[in-house]
Order: C-alpha cells, then structure tokens, then sequence
C-alpha cells in the first residue's frame, strides 16, 4: 500500500536515558511542520474504533508514545493521485513515527495493543468544530482488523 498524496511519516528518536526515555515529538524545521496550534493526547480502548473525520484546514502530526494505534486513512478528493485510496499505518514504540496527514484526508483509528493506547496531536491550528466533518464508521467501506 503506496502512501497518499498528503501523508509523510517521519521516523523519530527515542533516547534512552536512566529513568525515562526521551520520545521525540516534532520541531519547527522537521518535515510536516505547517505552524502550531495545539497540542493534545487522546486515549483509545483496546479494540475500539473512532471514525471517521477529516479536517479542512487542520494539518495533523500524530505520534504514539504509548501502546499501538492502526490509523487509516482515506483519499476522496477527486484531483488527488491517490483518489479513491486507502493507507494504514500501526504506530508504536517499536514503530516510533510521525504521520503527518494534510487537510481533507478522511482519518480512522483503532486501538490495538492490550492496555493503554495514547497518541499525541500536533496539530497546525487551535480546533474549531466547523473545521471538520464526520461520517458513521460504516459509511466509508473498510475492513477493520480485531
């Protein structure tokens, strides 16, 4: 599965240091920086599924510090390459990345590891609730994985 236009994972340091590690986030110079907003964490029960939302101005930068998460991602802008495209990506500590997700991109997550799923969104402006639309899980077609 090719990546869609819009998306760009970046792979990110974790520095072990005595008591803790050190988990990279993002900077101003890294790729995928479109300014700075807010940032929040959202947790994700085991097995559960929040879907699907896609943002009209919002950039997202999504890390996973905790557990694992499966986000996929869905194309239906009819003058992007990838219309019509679906991409998924597991983040984890063993997968420690960035996703990077442009504007009107539909977003799909799921938690996946036993325990406590968090990520972490960088995101490139305050939110706001006319800024994004939602649709049903069932809406998009996709094969979820239990």
């Amino acid at each position: 599965m090719r990546a869609l236009e819009g998306v760009l994972l970046t792979p990110l340091r974790i520095i072990d240091t005595p008591g803790g590690d050190v988990l990279h986030g993002i900077k101003q110079d890294a790729p995928g920086y479109d300014g700075f907003g807010e940032a929040y964490f959202s947790t994700v029960n085991p097995g559960v599924i929040k879907a699907w939302k896609r943002h009209h101005e919002m950039v997202l930068n999504l890390v996973v510090p905790e557990g694992a998460v499966c986000f996929v991602l869905f194309d239906d802008r009819p003058e992007s390459i990838s219309f019509g495209e679906f991409q998924k990506v597991t983040l984890s500590r063993s997968n420690y990345q960035r996703l990077t997700v442009a504007p009107m991109l539909w977003v799909g997550f799921q938690g996946v590891s036993e325990g406590t799923n968090i990520l972490l969104n960088i995101a490139s402006i305050p939110h706001r609730p006319d800024e994004a639309d939602r649709l049903a899980l069932e809406k998009i077609e996709y094969h979820w994985e239990n």
